[in-house]
Protein backbone atom coordinates (compact mmCIF):
# COMPACT_ATOMS: atom_id res chain seq x y z
CA UNK A 1 0.00 0.00 0.00
CA UNK A 2 1.42 3.36 -1.01
CA UNK A 3 1.23 6.55 1.41
CA UNK A 4 -1.29 8.75 -1.10
CA UNK A 5 -3.40 5.12 -0.73
CA UNK A 6 -2.75 5.04 3.35
CA UNK A 7 -3.93 8.33 3.24
CA UNK A 8 -7.35 7.95 1.33
CA UNK A 9 -8.47 4.93 3.45
CA UNK A 10 -8.10 6.70 6.75
CA UNK A 11 -10.07 9.68 5.52
CA UNK A 12 -12.50 7.66 4.46
CA UNK A 13 -13.01 5.66 6.91
CA UNK A 14 -13.04 8.71 9.60
CA UNK A 15 -16.15 9.94 7.82
CA UNK A 16 -17.96 6.38 8.29
CA UNK A 17 -17.91 5.17 4.36
CA UNK A 18 -17.70 1.83 3.18
CA UNK A 19 -16.29 1.71 -0.21
CA UNK A 20 -20.18 0.97 -0.79
CA UNK A 21 -21.03 4.32 0.02
CA UNK A 22 -17.88 5.38 -1.81
CA UNK A 23 -18.96 3.66 -5.21
CA UNK A 24 -22.62 5.18 -4.64
CA UNK A 25 -20.90 8.89 -4.16
CA UNK A 26 -17.94 8.79 -7.15
CA UNK A 27 -20.32 5.93 -9.57
CA UNK A 28 -16.71 4.48 -9.61
CA UNK A 29 -16.41 0.56 -9.32
CA UNK A 30 -15.38 -0.79 -6.51
CA UNK A 31 -12.19 -2.83 -7.65
CA UNK A 32 -10.73 0.32 -9.24
CA UNK A 33 -11.33 2.31 -6.02
CA UNK A 34 -9.51 -0.45 -3.61
CA UNK A 35 -6.76 -0.48 -6.88
CA UNK A 36 -6.58 3.09 -5.32
CA UNK A 37 -5.94 2.32 -1.90
CA UNK A 38 -3.76 -0.82 -2.32
CA UNK A 39 -1.67 1.55 -5.14
CA UNK A 40 -2.34 -1.37 -7.38
CA UNK A 41 -2.90 1.07 -10.79
CA UNK A 42 -2.30 -1.90 -13.17
CA UNK A 43 -6.27 -2.14 -12.57
CA UNK A 44 -7.22 0.48 -14.10
CA UNK A 45 -7.87 1.48 -17.39
CA UNK A 46 -4.93 3.70 -18.19
CA UNK A 47 -2.93 6.70 -16.61
CA UNK A 48 -5.38 9.36 -17.36
CA UNK A 49 -7.75 7.44 -15.61
CA UNK A 50 -5.79 6.48 -12.50
CA UNK A 51 -5.31 10.98 -11.59
CA UNK A 52 -9.31 11.17 -12.82
CA UNK A 53 -10.70 8.82 -10.23
CA UNK A 54 -7.96 9.92 -7.35
CA UNK A 55 -9.40 13.52 -8.04
CA UNK A 56 -12.75 11.77 -7.71
CA UNK A 57 -12.02 10.33 -4.65
CA UNK A 58 -10.63 12.89 -3.05
CA UNK A 59 -13.65 15.28 -3.63
CA UNK A 60 -16.12 12.87 -2.76
CA UNK A 61 -14.42 12.43 0.83
CA UNK A 62 -14.04 16.29 0.89
CA UNK A 63 -9.50 16.40 0.56
CA UNK A 64 -8.46 19.37 -1.42
CA UNK A 65 -7.14 17.67 -4.72
CA UNK A 66 -4.45 20.18 -5.67
CA UNK A 67 -2.57 19.73 -2.09
CA UNK A 68 -3.08 16.01 -2.64
CA UNK A 69 -1.75 15.76 -5.83
CA UNK A 70 1.42 17.78 -5.01
CA UNK A 71 2.12 16.34 -1.71
CA UNK A 72 1.86 12.67 -3.12
CA UNK A 73 3.28 13.28 -6.85
CA UNK A 74 5.47 10.66 -6.53
CA UNK A 75 2.77 8.06 -6.27
CA UNK A 76 0.64 9.17 -8.58
CA UNK A 77 1.64 7.90 -12.46
CA UNK A 78 1.79 11.42 -15.03
CA UNK A 79 0.21 11.62 -18.40
CA UNK A 80 2.09 12.19 -21.75
CA UNK A 81 0.44 13.69 -24.95
CA UNK A 82 2.60 12.03 -27.84
CA UNK A 83 0.83 12.18 -31.28
CA UNK A 84 0.64 16.08 -31.16
CA UNK A 85 3.54 16.97 -33.56
CA UNK A 86 2.33 14.12 -35.95
CA UNK A 87 -1.25 16.12 -35.75
CA UNK A 88 0.26 20.10 -36.23
CA UNK A 89 2.21 18.46 -39.31
CA UNK A 90 -0.45 16.96 -41.00
CA UNK A 91 -2.32 20.93 -40.47
CA UNK A 92 0.54 22.29 -41.65
CA UNK A 93 0.36 20.15 -45.03
CA UNK A 94 -3.27 21.00 -45.66
CA UNK A 95 -2.69 25.04 -45.74
CA UNK A 96 0.28 24.57 -47.90
CA UNK A 97 -2.10 23.20 -51.24
CA UNK A 98 -3.63 26.35 -52.25
CA UNK A 99 -7.11 24.81 -53.18
CA UNK A 100 -8.85 27.71 -54.92
CA UNK A 101 -6.65 28.58 -57.69
CA UNK A 102 -7.73 26.12 -60.60
CA UNK A 103 -11.31 27.18 -60.51
CA UNK A 104 -10.23 31.52 -60.40
CA UNK A 105 -8.01 30.30 -64.02
CA UNK A 106 -11.21 29.01 -65.26
CA UNK A 107 -12.82 32.02 -64.63
CA UNK A 108 -10.48 34.04 -66.04
CA UNK A 109 -10.86 32.32 -69.53
CA UNK A 110 -14.60 33.44 -69.85
CA UNK A 111 -13.95 36.80 -68.89
CA UNK A 112 -13.90 38.58 -72.37
CA UNK A 113 -16.93 36.62 -73.59
CA UNK A 114 -19.13 37.86 -70.61
CA UNK A 115 -18.08 41.40 -70.79
CA UNK A 116 -18.90 41.11 -74.80
CA UNK A 117 -22.42 39.52 -73.85
CA UNK A 118 -23.13 42.24 -70.69
CA UNK A 119 -22.23 45.42 -73.19
CA UNK A 120 -24.79 43.97 -76.26
CA UNK A 121 -27.56 44.03 -73.35
CA UNK A 122 -27.31 47.16 -71.90
CA UNK A 123 -27.35 49.09 -75.55
CA UNK A 124 -30.59 47.08 -76.13
CA UNK A 125 -32.33 48.33 -73.23
CA UNK A 126 -31.13 52.02 -74.48
CA UNK A 127 -32.15 51.75 -77.48
CA UNK A 128 -35.61 50.21 -75.97
CA UNK A 129 -35.98 53.24 -73.31
CA UNK A 130 -35.50 55.62 -76.12
CA UNK A 131 -38.26 54.13 -78.73
CA UNK A 132 -40.98 53.84 -75.61
CA UNK A 133 -40.46 57.90 -74.80
CA UNK A 134 -41.30 58.94 -78.86
CA UNK A 135 -44.20 56.76 -78.37
CA UNK A 136 -45.19 58.20 -75.46
CA UNK A 137 -44.70 61.87 -76.28
CA UNK A 138 -46.45 61.18 -79.70
CA UNK A 139 -49.58 59.95 -77.90
CA UNK A 140 -49.90 62.92 -75.68
CA UNK A 141 -49.95 65.53 -78.45
CA UNK A 142 -52.91 63.51 -80.40
CA UNK A 143 -55.11 63.45 -77.14
CA UNK A 144 -54.38 66.92 -76.61
CA UNK A 145 -55.54 68.17 -79.92
CA UNK A 146 -58.89 65.69 -80.36
CA UNK A 147 -59.53 66.42 -76.79
CA UNK A 148 -59.00 69.94 -75.44
CA UNK A 149 -62.56 69.85 -73.31
CA UNK A 150 -62.72 66.81 -71.88
CA UNK A 151 -59.81 67.56 -69.65
CA UNK A 152 -61.72 70.07 -67.88
CA UNK A 153 -64.40 67.81 -68.20
CA UNK A 154 -62.51 64.76 -66.74
CA UNK A 155 -61.12 67.42 -63.99
CA UNK A 156 -64.14 68.33 -62.59
CA UNK A 157 -65.24 64.71 -62.35
CA UNK A 158 -61.46 64.00 -60.95
CA UNK A 159 -62.36 67.02 -58.42
CA UNK A 160 -65.93 65.73 -57.10
CA UNK A 161 -64.53 62.36 -57.09
CA UNK A 162 -61.79 63.06 -54.30
CA UNK A 163 -64.60 65.11 -52.59
CA UNK A 164 -66.49 62.12 -52.12
CA UNK A 165 -63.50 60.28 -51.29
CA UNK A 166 -62.45 62.64 -48.80
CA UNK A 167 -66.29 62.98 -46.88
CA UNK A 168 -65.75 58.92 -46.80
CA UNK A 169 -62.68 58.84 -45.55
CA UNK A 170 -63.01 61.19 -42.95
CA UNK A 171 -66.67 59.59 -41.74
CA UNK A 172 -65.07 56.26 -42.13
CA UNK A 173 -62.25 57.28 -39.78
CA UNK A 174 -64.24 58.85 -37.01
CA UNK A 175 -66.06 55.15 -36.84
CA UNK A 176 -62.80 53.59 -36.90
CA UNK A 177 -61.32 56.20 -33.52
CA UNK A 178 -65.00 55.30 -31.96
CA UNK A 179 -64.20 51.59 -31.92
CA UNK A 180 -60.89 51.56 -31.27
CA UNK A 181 -61.84 53.55 -28.26
CA UNK A 182 -64.11 51.37 -27.53
CA UNK A 183 -61.55 48.78 -27.78
CA UNK A 184 -59.74 50.33 -25.45
CA UNK A 185 -61.97 51.25 -22.32
CA UNK A 186 -62.88 47.40 -22.68
CA UNK A 187 -59.27 46.63 -22.55
CA UNK A 188 -58.61 49.13 -19.23
CA UNK A 189 -61.93 47.76 -18.10
CA UNK A 190 -60.72 44.06 -18.41
CA UNK A 191 -57.47 44.64 -16.84
CA UNK A 192 -59.15 46.77 -13.70
CA UNK A 193 -61.10 43.68 -13.28
CA UNK A 194 -57.70 41.05 -13.34
CA UNK A 195 -56.04 43.28 -11.19
CA UNK A 196 -58.33 43.39 -8.69
CA UNK A 197 -59.11 39.47 -8.77
CA UNK A 198 -55.69 39.32 -8.41
CA UNK A 199 -54.96 41.07 -5.57
CA UNK A 200 -57.98 39.49 -3.21
CA UNK A 201 -56.63 36.29 -4.81
CA UNK A 202 -53.27 37.42 -2.95
CA UNK A 203 -55.06 38.56 0.06
CA UNK A 204 -56.57 35.26 0.54
CA UNK A 205 -53.45 33.08 -0.12
CA UNK A 206 -51.84 35.63 2.70
CA UNK A 207 -54.43 35.17 4.95
CA UNK A 208 -54.53 31.54 4.69
CA UNK A 209 -50.96 31.63 5.28
CA UNK A 210 -51.31 33.47 8.05
CA UNK A 211 -53.72 31.37 9.98
CA UNK A 212 -51.76 28.00 8.94
CA UNK A 213 -48.77 29.60 10.82
CA UNK A 214 -50.27 30.79 13.23
CA UNK A 215 -51.54 27.03 13.96
CA UNK A 216 -48.53 25.74 13.41
CA UNK A 217 -47.21 28.22 16.17
CA UNK A 218 -49.86 27.04 18.21
CA UNK A 219 -49.28 23.12 18.16
CA UNK A 220 -45.29 23.44 18.10
CA UNK A 221 -46.10 25.46 21.36
CA UNK A 222 -48.61 23.08 22.70
CA UNK A 223 -46.20 20.19 21.75
CA UNK A 224 -42.99 21.40 23.32
CA UNK A 225 -44.78 22.06 26.20
CA UNK A 226 -44.96 18.55 27.10
CA UNK A 227 -42.50 17.04 24.92
CA UNK A 228 -40.35 15.37 26.87
CA UNK A 229 -36.60 13.96 25.05
CA UNK A 230 -34.51 11.57 27.45
CA UNK A 231 -31.68 8.86 26.81
CA UNK A 232 -32.28 5.48 27.27
CA UNK A 233 -29.02 3.66 26.51
CA UNK A 234 -25.66 4.65 25.33
CA UNK A 235 -22.77 2.54 24.18
CA UNK A 236 -19.62 2.77 21.93
CA UNK A 237 -20.70 5.23 19.48
CA UNK A 238 -24.24 4.64 19.07
CA UNK A 239 -27.27 6.32 21.73
CA UNK A 240 -31.13 5.52 22.33
CA UNK A 241 -33.72 8.47 22.80
CA UNK A 242 -37.30 8.25 23.27
CA UNK A 243 -39.66 10.69 22.47
CA UNK A 244 -42.98 11.11 24.05
CA UNK A 245 -45.44 13.84 25.19
CA UNK A 246 -46.09 15.36 21.07
CA UNK A 247 -48.46 14.13 18.39
CA UNK A 248 -45.81 14.60 15.66
CA UNK A 249 -42.54 13.46 14.91
CA UNK A 250 -40.60 16.20 12.58
CA UNK A 251 -36.65 15.66 12.63
CA UNK A 252 -34.33 18.21 10.78
CA UNK A 253 -30.65 17.59 10.37
CA UNK A 254 -28.30 20.55 9.01
CA UNK A 255 -24.43 20.44 8.35
CA UNK A 256 -22.81 23.71 9.22
CA UNK A 257 -18.97 22.64 8.66
CA UNK A 258 -18.23 20.16 6.13
CA UNK A 259 -19.87 17.57 4.19
CA UNK A 260 -20.98 14.51 5.51
CA UNK A 261 -22.98 11.29 5.19
CA UNK A 262 -25.92 10.92 6.51
CA UNK A 263 -27.98 7.87 6.35
CA UNK A 264 -31.72 8.12 7.73
CA UNK A 265 -33.92 4.90 8.56
CA UNK A 266 -37.29 3.64 10.24
CA UNK A 267 -37.34 1.04 12.53
CA UNK A 268 -37.71 -1.48 9.52
CA UNK A 269 -34.73 -0.61 7.82
CA UNK A 270 -36.46 1.51 5.16
CA UNK A 271 -34.32 4.65 4.24
CA UNK A 272 -35.82 8.22 3.85
CA UNK A 273 -32.04 9.40 3.36
CA UNK A 274 -28.61 8.22 2.59
CA UNK A 275 -26.30 10.28 0.82
CA UNK A 276 -23.98 13.59 1.78
CA UNK A 277 -25.00 16.05 3.13
CA UNK A 278 -23.18 19.32 2.17
CA UNK A 279 -22.23 21.79 3.73
CA UNK A 280 -24.55 24.79 4.88
CA UNK A 281 -27.68 21.90 3.77
CA UNK A 282 -30.74 21.08 5.67
CA UNK A 283 -32.99 17.69 5.16
CA UNK A 284 -37.01 17.82 7.05
CA UNK A 285 -37.81 14.22 7.78
CA UNK A 286 -41.70 13.97 8.78
CA UNK A 287 -41.07 10.50 11.19
CA UNK A 288 -44.75 10.61 12.92
CA UNK A 289 -46.09 7.71 11.09
CA UNK A 290 -42.93 5.64 12.73
CA UNK A 291 -42.28 4.38 15.65
CA UNK A 292 -38.42 4.73 15.47
CA UNK A 293 -36.02 6.46 13.44
CA UNK A 294 -32.14 5.44 13.14
CA UNK A 295 -29.86 8.80 11.89
CA UNK A 296 -26.54 7.74 11.29
CA UNK A 297 -24.05 10.82 10.90
CA UNK A 298 -20.67 10.09 8.89
CA UNK A 299 -18.77 13.72 10.28
CA UNK A 300 -20.88 14.79 13.60
CA UNK A 301 -18.78 18.00 13.76
CA UNK A 302 -20.80 20.90 12.57
CA UNK A 303 -23.62 18.76 12.58
CA UNK A 304 -27.34 20.32 14.21
CA UNK A 305 -30.11 18.53 15.25
CA UNK A 306 -33.68 19.23 15.75
CA UNK A 307 -36.77 17.27 16.86
CA UNK A 308 -39.98 19.35 16.35
CA UNK A 309 -37.88 22.42 15.44
CA UNK A 310 -36.34 21.76 19.07
CA UNK A 311 -32.58 21.54 19.30
CA UNK A 312 -31.30 18.83 20.81
CA UNK A 313 -27.57 17.77 21.90
CA UNK A 314 -25.68 14.68 20.06
CA UNK A 315 -24.47 12.12 22.23
CA UNK A 316 -20.97 12.23 22.22
CA UNK A 317 -18.28 14.96 22.13
CA UNK A 318 -17.93 15.26 18.11
CA UNK A 319 -14.02 16.20 18.48
CA UNK A 320 -13.85 12.43 20.58
CA UNK A 321 -16.85 10.76 18.88
CA UNK A 322 -16.75 11.82 14.73
CA UNK A 323 -19.03 9.30 13.52
CA UNK A 324 -22.33 9.01 15.64
CA UNK A 325 -25.49 6.73 15.07
CA UNK A 326 -28.64 8.49 17.45
CA UNK A 327 -31.66 5.92 17.82
CA UNK A 328 -35.02 7.61 18.47
CA UNK A 329 -38.03 5.90 19.95
CA UNK A 330 -41.71 7.57 19.42
CA UNK A 331 -44.63 7.23 21.29
CA UNK A 332 -47.49 9.71 20.16
CA UNK A 333 -49.12 11.41 23.17
CA UNK A 334 -52.67 10.20 22.15
CA UNK A 335 -50.92 6.41 22.61
CA UNK A 336 -50.10 6.76 25.79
Amino acid sequence: MTELGQRLRQERESKGLSLEDLQKLTKIQKRYLLGIEEGNYEVMPGKFYVRAFIKQYCEAIGLDTDAIFEEYKSDIPSTQTEDMPQQLSRVRSRKEIPQHTKGVSKAYDYLPTVLVVAGVVVVGIIIWVIAQNIVSDKNKEQANQEAPNSEVQQSNTQEETNETTAKNDNSKSEDEQSAADKKEKEKAEKEKEKEKAAKEKAEKEKAEKEKAEKEKAEKEKKDSGKQEYKEVQKTGRSATYALSGTDAFNLEVTSTQADTWLDVKNGKGNAFFSSILKKGETKEFDLTKETEARVNIGYSPGVELKVNGKAVDLPFDASKQVRQVVTIQYQPAEAQ
